[in-house]
């Protein structure tokens, strides 16, 4: 078997494994590195320029794109827009909330809400915080 087409298998696998494995971009990276690697085997010879392009591309990526790319994925909620800003934020019960229903003030306006919990139940009066908004009710804990 051609060398290139071990590291384009191995570009692949660690793909995969990037997808499965819950996205710290880590194999990502080293995924790109092993496809410059399969693309350097396939232009050149030799044995250890493949390597040496995949270490490379590996670790400049690591280095220089991984950070940016954490940055974007763990934005802070303060610079959110939409209903993504609402997400963390706590609400004010203003009829009582169930898996079914209910009312909250969030953020100074009414939503209507529902709790993320089948069995829970808040009244009027209490703080929930808001797990997510699913269309235009607050779903709440």
């Amino acid at each position: 078997m051609d060398a290139w087409v071990i590291w384009l298998v191995a570009a692949l696998v660690l793909g995969v494994l990037e997808l499965v494995s819950g996205g710290t971009l880590v194999l990502l990276m080293v995924s790109v590195g092993a496809l410059a690697g399969a693309v350097t085997a396939g232009v050149t010879d030799s044995a250890i320029l493949p390597w040496i392009s995949f270490a490379g591309v590996s670790i400049g990526l690591l280095a220089l794109v991984r950070p940016v790319a954490r940055r974007h994925t763990r934005q802070p909620t303060a610079l959110r827009s939409g209903t993504d800003r609402l997400i963390g934020s706590e609400a004010e019960v203003l009829s009582a909330v169930t898996h079914r229903g209910g009312r909250v003030k969030l953020h100074g306006e009414i939503w209507s809400a529902r709790t993320f919990n089948e069995e829970a139940t808040f009244e009027p009066g209490e703080n929930v915080r808001v797990l997510e908004i699913d269309g235009a009710t607050a779903v709440v804990a």
